[in-house]
């Protein structure tokens, strides 16, 4: 086994903590641009997310530290990473695009180089982040989907909607223009799921 500092592995932790770190920032953003454009429970998904991407840069940290890498200086010259911004519609492509190659691609990757070269506890948080990635790519798509189908605010058949803002109920094909209760627009409703 090669020295932890010297290893492809230590490398690529520190693509993954950099890539999740720009992640969450570029989630944020994303948030920002969905809210502002009437998309509040997009931009709640964003942020949500970008708080996993958050948890995602610490295990890739704790791993790096846990392999001895404390107060070192990990040298990466061969990543790429992305700079892409816009609409909620293109935000939310970008986004699944970027949760496809990490779960698919890069982690997967990563995790093969491990255990090549013998940290299994590293290849297995490659995976398991690999997995929760994939879910992000799915739920990306979705949304995206509801979009550009102009379906985020109706159905086709009929649904319950829920006031973000005052918890008002809603039936319906589609969210009121207006909340009955708390008179906020039609941002705040979103469908209503109770899955206890």
């Amino acid at each position: 086994m090669a020295e932890f500092k010297n290893s492809k592995t230590c490398g690529n932790l520190m693509k993954a903590f950099a890539g999740e770190s720009q992640a969450r920032n570029r989630y944020t953003y994303y948030a920002s641009v969905a809210r502002k454009e009437g998309y509040h429970q997009i931009s709640e998904i964003f942020t949500e997310t970008a708080e996993n991407e958050k948890e995602h840069a610490k295990l890739f940290m704790k791993a790096l530290l846990k392999h001895g890498m404390n107060e070192q200086v990990v040298v990466i010259n061969d990543g790429g990473y992305p700079v892409a911004f816009a609409d909620t519609l293109k935000n939310l492509g970008y986004a699944a695009d970027g949760e496809k190659e990490e779960w698919t691609a890069i982690y997967s990757n990563f995790a093969k180089i491990a255990e090549e070269e013998g940290y299994k506890d590293v290849a297995t948080v490659f995976k398991m982040i690999g997995l929760v990635e994939k879910r992000h790519e799915a739920r990306y798509r979705k949304l995206a989907d509801n979009v550009k189908k102009q379906m985020v605010f109706k159905k086709e058949n009929k649904a319950a909607w829920i006031c973000r803002n005052c918890g008002h109920i809603h039936e319906g094909n589609e969210a009121p223009g207006t909340c009955p209760v708390c008179d906020h627009p039609r941002d705040y409703f979103q469908m209503f799921v109770e899955a206890y």
